[in-house]
């Protein structure tokens, strides 16, 4: 984390005014915009927002051992004489300049993904494969945002060798904004879908606002994309991009692709024509995670990971929770996906439940999908439309939006395998009533739904065996 004195900290945050001399040589020890999680010797950075003001619990902060405070000059009553005060202009501001004045200070190599789908997992299947050859970082949860980012770069220590940093966003400039912050050296985009139309309005400004992060990238760095990506190939082949480019995806016409692989409940195993002699293996399901492996394989070979180091960080990958979660029970295998979900991804759900044998009972659980804007209606009809009831068992749908889904997959489905229900208990005790032995349940839906809750109620009083 930032270890810098109170002088050098006004330095990096252009504070109005000097700081008082027998505060000048007191140490920040990493920051917080928390009080309930600050640590002693933080600097503690109020930020205002819609709900809530920072500077409103400044005390706290004291309380708790903040070394000194950021402040805005325009905020009533700085705790001058109690804490070290440093005012500036604005706090969101003076956070990011700071931390883009640390990660300059820092010989890190950063490394930095976006995209619409997989960038949490390729976040995580990267730090994994570095790990064991580097001094490596990553962004904690979901910090992703304009303060996410920013608390990412802060908390990365002096000797950190690879930072990999995620960068997500809800409108236009919010990606060019994070790239200048942390000035990747290679950057990542792992597709572009549909998630976010309601803020950004089409496919095209998606496709604008994620190609945003060259904005920051190093003059020597490289661009990894899926080459599979219609949206983005068309944007970049043919000498259209501005830096340097790499490909990943299934197609053999890709730089980083499989040359065989092979997929099952446990997870994947492949070769790529770089390393053919080494057979590498994943163990989390479906073609897209194949995908956002070759992505993370990609930039950890440039940055000089050997084969066996990939193939022991590969193996050894777990992902942040909810995030295509694989839990297995001895009754059934479950993926707990319920963190996020948009057209794109419940669709690559329902096409991996499909690739598995039909020995398997195969239970599609899926609840709304949010921020679709005007579409939202005909998108969640376009995935009932998905449902195949020759590849799928079942189908039970979550939420307002999701009636739409139900409807439609009732069209394709034998109408009395598929349910809509308003109660999350119900639903869980109506798909524990039908579940047989190895089934493969899959819940899918936005963070919003909260469907982690009938994850628990399906894993209650189930004994959990090893992945």
């Amino acid at each position: 984390m930032i270890q810098r004195s109170v002088k050098q900290v006004s330095v990096m945050v252009r504070a109005i005014e000097a700081v008082a001399r027998e505060h000048e040589h007191i140490l920040i020890h990493g920051v917080s915009i928390d009080t309930r999680t600050l640590r002693q010797g933080n600097l503690y950075i109020p930020i205002a927002g819609e709900r809530f003001n920072g500077h409103d619990f400044v005390e706290q902060a004291i309380e708790a051992g903040a070394a000194a405070v950021l402040w805005n000059r325009e905020e009533p009553n700085p705790p001058v004489g109690r804490i070290p005060v440093l005012l500036v202009n604005d706090t969101l501001s003076a956070i990011q300049v700071l931390a883009r004045e640390y990660r300059m200070e820092l010989p890190v190599k950063v490394i930095a993904i976006t995209g619409s789908n997989g960038k949490t997992s390729t976040k995580d299947i990267l730090a994994s494969c570095l790990s064991g050859t580097f001094r490596t970082q990553k962004t904690f949860g979901n910090l992703n945002n304009h303060l996410g980012v920013p608390l990412t770069l802060l908390a990365l220590n002096e000797d950190t060798e690879v930072a990999v940093v995620e960068m997500g966003m809800s409108g236009l400039g919010e990606i060019e904004l994070l790239s200048s912050l942390a000035l990747p050296d290679i950057a990542i985009i792992t597709n572009i879908g549909k998630a976010h139309l309601g803020d950004l309005g089409s496919m095209e400004n998606i496709l604008k606002a994620k190609l945003e992060i060259i904005h920051g990238l190093k003059q020597d760095g490289t661009l990894y994309y899926n080459g599979d990506d219609p949206l983005l190939s068309s944007a970049l082949r043919d000498g259209q991009c501005p830096v340097q480019a790499i490909t990943f995806g299934m197609e053999a016409r890709n730089d980083f692709h499989p040359a065989a692989f092979d997929m099952g409940i446990e997870g994947s195993s492949f070769t790529i024509p770089q390393y053919p002699l080494t057979t590498l293996t994943i163990p989390l399901i479906g073609q897209f995670q194949l995908v956002n492996a070759l992505a993370a394989i990609a930039a950890a070979s440039e940055l000089g990971v050997k084969p066996a180091a990939l193939k022991s960080g590969l193996a050894a990958t777990t992902l942040t929770g909810m995030r295509n979660e694989v839990v297995h029970t001895n009754r059934f295998t479950l993926v707990n996906d319920t963190y996020k979900s948009n057209p794109s991804s419940a669709a690559a759900a329902l096409q991996t439940l499909y690739t598995f044998p039909d020995n398997y009972q195969k239970i599609a659980v899926l609840g709304d999908m949010m921020d679709m804007g005007d579409q939202a209606v005909s998108l969640h009809r376009e995935l009932g439309a998905l449902a195949d009831g020759n590849r799928l068992d079942y189908l039970f749908a979550y939420g307002p939006l999701s009636e739409h889904t139900a409807n439609c997959a009732a069209e394709r489905m034998e109408a009395e395998h598929v349910f809509h229900y308003s109660d999350k208990q119900k639903m869980a005790r109506h798909i524990k009533a039908i579940l047989e032995q190895d089934a493969l349940i899959w819940v899918k839906a936005s963070r919003a739904l909260k469907l982690e809750e009938v994850v628990a109620a399906l894993l209650e009083d189930e004994e959990l065996r090893a992945g």
